[in-house]
């Protein structure tokens, strides 16, 4: 009968993956975070918790928590949430505050109440799945940052380049799980991204650039795989989205 249950709670988090994400970013937004807590927070979540996640369950988890006895939508909101405030006290002078995480819950998580206490076990039992491993360094969004600012000093046309479509495709790509799994290699990711970017929102007239060469000098990576990444980056980005 455990395993049984165990399988259940694997098959049901599946779906709840892509709403549990959108609910990190827009919490993200709410709380207004900067967009390194925001994808660090991905990172965690996304990135490490969920497969960490899907894993332990499968194996039968150990780790003794009510908060894992079953994926409600509710629970993987909450450890969503705990991601953003372990990402803040990371990243920030200044963390995020149990009370004001406590408070976005309470008004948009919908199924269930949770008390300061479930936030401080929460981030407990966040900690013990990730193995308590909570380095960011290898996160695609400072590698796309570096590079964003290394295209504007050699490129003219890199101050057409919009910054916010890099992240608003970074944030596409985390929705599905079949495309964040390009977050295994963040920094050809990144240099895709802004690729991808530059194709998007400079003015075709404007290609003067040669961008795939340039990413190929600065990253070694291959031409060709970075247009491949280009092209599936692409692919998802402009098919409709429900």
């Amino acid at each position: 009968m455990a395993v049984s249950r165990q399988t259940d709670s694997f098959n049901e988090m599946k779906p709840l993956r892509k709403k549990s994400v959108e609910f990190l970013i827009r919490s993200s937004h709410q709380l207004r975070a900067s967009p390194i807590v925001k994808y660090s927070a991905l990172s965690l979540f996304a990135d490490r918790f969920l497969p960490s996640l899907t894993t332990l369950i499968k194996t039968r988890n150990k780790i003794r928590s009510w908060l894992l006895r079953s994926m409600e939508e509710s629970n993987l909101q909450l450890f969503s949430l705990i991601s953003i405030w372990i990402s803040s006290k990371i990243h920030d002078s200044r963390a995020l505050s149990v009370k004001c995480l406590k408070s976005l819950g309470d008004e948009f998580i919908k199924d269930q109440h949770f008390t300061i206490r479930d936030f401080v076990e929460a981030e407990v039992v966040f900690l013990q799945v990730l193995n308590f491993e909570i380095g960011i360094s290898n996160v695609a969004f400072i590698f796309l940052e570096e590079f964003f600012i290394q295209f504007k000093g050699v490129a003219k046309v890199g101050g057409l380049v919009s910054f916010e479509a890099c992240m608003d495709m970074m944030d596409l790509l985390y929705e599905k799980e079949e495309t964040s799994l390009l977050f295994s290699a963040p920094r050809s990711l990144a240099a895709s991204i802004l690729v991808a970017s530059y194709v998007v929102t400079v003015p075709k007239q404007q290609w003067e650039f040669p961008v795939l060469p340039w990413v190929k000098f600065v990253t070694s990576y291959k031409e060709e795989d970075i247009g491949e990444k280009v092209k599936d980056i692409l692919t998802h980005v402009f098919e409709p989205h429900s």
